[in-house]
């Protein structure tokens, strides 16, 4: 019996939570722009992720349209890749549903990222971020798509997407009906730390705005965040094996290798000896160039959110018309009679 070969797809979203920051856009919108060039690509705004845990809801449509307007601005076109947020295709849901009833348990017990989000008050958790993993295979898995750029701390719920679509196909004897979707971990900064502390992950939530910079932050504010950016008093070293104990060093490279798209040996190399009072200088100057016309677009994006919304609606057509043949045979393959 021969085995069916998927077509190559990507698919990717963001939750619209606000604030969307510089590793938002190296870890995920700026290699969706380059994906986007050589594969069909679908991109969301994960709104009903968003709700998993409490969002007012006029905040939650603003943020819609901002992060809507990030990904357009930093590149995203939505007339050659399908752009829409999710709750406009009821497919997601329904698919999440049937795989509420595919997934176990103890795979959804072992989600790291849950235990975090939840902390001491696990039991006070809304059910919908327990079962917030089984909603992102249902996002992937309704387009049958093969490919999805994550970053690290999205590689479990990845890897449980390979699980359900593993398990629905051996319970409903349709070995290949979806794909086992593939993660893409790309470039030198898919992991941008804070500002303020090498060790964490640059963040939304982050109590300090200085520990990142915002894709809305004009260039005075991005170039005074760089120059107080927490570094040691030793100069950038020559070679990957001196970055070691140093991670502000290292992260600031890495900043300025994805800014610039060269590799971190190259930017190595170019700053080698070099004290941080100038590199800052050359990062800070990167990093005006690479975001002030994104920050500007995306101001005038939303001078008009009525066009913001027609964009998502012409991509929730095309997306539904995509997910609804296969969520249908799903449906079919349940024993679902109508």
């Amino acid at each position: 019996m021969t085995s069916i070969v998927h077509t190559p797809l990507v698919f990717s979203g963001m939750q619209p939570n606000g604030n969307l920051h510089l590793g938002n856009y190296l870890g995920a919108l700026k290699n969706w722009v380059k994906m986007q060039r050589d594969m069909n690509c679908i991109y969301c705004v994960v709104d009903m992720h968003a709700i998993t845990t409490w969002v007012d809801p006029k905040e939650l449509a603003q943020n819609t349209r901002e992060v809507t307007a990030a990904y357009i601005a930093a590149g995203v076109d939505p007339t050659k890749t399908i752009l829409f947020n999710q709750s406009q295709v009821h497919e997601h849901a329904e698919l999440a549903w049937i795989f509420n009833c595919v997934a176990r348990m103890g795979w959804l017990n072992r989600m790291t990222q849950f235990k975090e989000k939840a902390g001491k008050n696990r039991e006070a958790s809304s059910v919908g971020l327990f079962v917030y993993p089984d909603l992102m295979a249902a996002d992937i898995l309704a387009y049958k798509a093969t490919h999805v750029p994550v970053g690290e701390d999205q590689k479990q719920h990845l890897e449980l997407a390979r699980d359900i679509a593993q398990k629905f196909n051996n319970d409903f004897g349709a070995p290949d009906f979806f794909p086992l979707p593939e993660p893409v971990i790309t470039g030198p900064a898919t992991r941008v730390m804070s500002l303020r502390d090498g060790t964490k992950k640059m963040s939304k939530s982050d109590e300090s705005d200085y520990s990142r910079i915002n894709l809305t932050d004009d260039a005075d504010a991005i170039v005074q965040k760089i120059r107080k950016a927490r570094t040691d008093p030793n100069p950038l070293p020559d070679s990957e094996k001196g970055f070691e104990g140093r991670p502000e060093a290292e992260n600031l490279i890495n900043i300025y290798a994805a800014l610039a798209d060269e590799t971190r040996e190259r930017t190595i190399a170019r700053f080698a000896g070099l004290q941080f009072s100038a590199f800052k200088n050359e990062l800070a100057d990167m990093a005006v160039s690479k975001i002030t016309p994104i920050t500007s677009e995306m101001r005038r994006l939303l001078g008009d959110p009525a066009e913001i919304d027609r964009i998502l609606h012409v991509g929730a057509r095309k997306a539904g018309a995509l997910a609804a043949p296969i969520v249908a045979e799903v449906k079919r393959m349940a024993g679902f009679v109508g």
